[in-house]
């Protein structure tokens, strides 16, 4: 599946801003996505996640309650709304997807084989 990540901008702190990242197939609906981050000179980072069944989602401590992962499965997109934006947010913003992945592993970057090209967020102080 191919993953095309789009959505992030330059934004001030406590602004808003939702990515998105559609796919490329309709099976879409059977794999686990995840959000994840990288900031210059730090290494990725998870960020959000949901489950490949059930519809759980998971976030990182950094981001709960500011963050919410969605999927439109008819849409074939996930998007991340994130609210109340942070400096320390700005990072460019990649999505994740895997039709393997056990629950356990969702929050390891090495588990997905699937990535999008990122996009890049900045939130000005």
């Amino acid at each position: 599946v191919q993953l095309q990540a789009s959505g992030g901008g330059l934004v001030q702190a406590g602004g808003t801003l939702r990515l998105s990242c559609a796919a490329s197939r309709r099976t879409f609906s059977n794999y686990a996505v995840g959000w994840f981050r990288q900031a210059p000179g730090k290494e990725r980072e998870f960020v959000a996640a949901f489950s490949r069944t059930g519809g759980y989602t998971y976030y990182a401590d950094s981001v709960k309650g500011r963050f919410t992962i969605s999927r439109d499965n008819a849409k074939i997109t996930v998007y991340l709304q994130m609210n109340s934006l942070k400096p320390e947010d700005t990072a460019r913003y990649y999505c994740a997807a895997d039709n393997g992945i056990i629950t356990s592993s969702l929050r390891s970057a090495s588990a997905y084989d699937h990535w999008g090209q990122g996009t890049q967020v900045t939130v000005s102080s």
